[in-house]
């Protein structure tokens, strides 16, 4: 941190930070080594940390000592790095477990995994007499080697089944509780919870999984409302209509990543002396 920041008081006031411990069954418990679990500056440090341990040594790897492409994409502490050759793979991961080492770092022995993965790797397999690619999970999803309709790769993303079945079970346990509430009222809360899951797994191949998942909470809701009371007979029909008045359907939000990524906007040049510009793969068009 001195390395970056001039301000004494900014970095006396961090080490007090690591030095203030935690308190676990009412004892502060003080600790020598890493940062609080649960602390806010806990994943503004770690990302420092790590930028200097990972960041800036792969990217020097990857300039110096890759023989074929190589890509990584780092979100905290999850890690995927991607290799056109298998011997730059095998070689970065003994050289990364030494680097790691040297800033007291560990690899998660069940988590980190070398896999092959990609637009060949089902052809390959088959080759050698495998079955299919394997899989890897990463920031809740679960990514497959998949194909389109036309029969080309396709990078598949489905949400983690046990981030799902997690949150299913979450929201059954809450609507049991709020079961004698008001309609209205359990479909506002309703409606918040499908939203903000829609928000960031209505990815692209990932309409099943989201289609799936408003589906059971539309049960769940049923089976609460049935429990209400002996006599209750709560039609599904009906149930039907409630799901459709108060809960978003299921659809994809998200672009695909070659319109993610594409340039389609106009966008105003000041600076550039000329009118309004939209930007194109062939050029600058005025």
């Amino acid at each position: 941190m001195e390395h970056r920041i001039g301000d004494p008081r900014i970095v006396r006031l961090i080490q007090k930070w690591l030095k203030a411990g935690v308190l676990e069954d009412g004892e502060q418990v003080v600790s020598e080594k890493g940062t609080g679990q649960g602390s806010v500056i806990s994943p503004l440090l770690a990302n420092v940390y790590l930028h200097y341990v990972f960041d800036l040594w792969a990217d020097r790897w990857r300039r110096r000592t890759a023989t074929g492409n190589m890509v990584m994409v780092r979100y905290a502490d999850d890690i995927v790095v991607g290799f056109e050759r298998e011997t730059d793979a095998r070689l970065f991961w003994e050289e990364m477990r030494e680097r790691l080492r040297e800033f007291s770092l560990t690899l998660h022995p069940e988590k980190t995994r070398l896999i092959e993965f990609g637009r060949h790797a089902a052809t390959n397999r088959a080759k050698r007499g495998l079955g299919k690619p394997e899989t890897f999970d990463f920031l809740g999803f679960t990514l497959i080697c998949g194909k389109s309709r036309r029969g080309r790769f396709l990078l598949k993303r489905k949400t983690r089944r046990d981030r799902m079945r997690a949150k299913l079970q979450e929201i059954k346990e809450t609507l049991l509780r709020q079961r004698h509430q008001p309609i209205p009222k359990q479909g506002e809360w309703l409606r918040q919870v499908v939203t903000g899951f829609f928000a960031y797994h209505a990815v692209p191949t990932n309409g099943p999984a989201i289609g799936a998942f408003r589906y059971r909470v539309i049960t769940f809701w049923h089976a609460a409302l049935r429990r209400r009371s002996q006599k209750d007979r709560m039609a599904w029909a009906r149930m039907k209509k409630l799901a459709d008045e108060w809960l978003p359907m299921p659809r994809i939000l998200h672009p695909w990543p070659s319109e993610r990524f594409a340039v389609k906007h106009p966008r105003w040049e000041p600076d550039a002396r000329i009118g309004l510009v939209r930007f194109c793969a062939g050029g600058v068009q005025k």
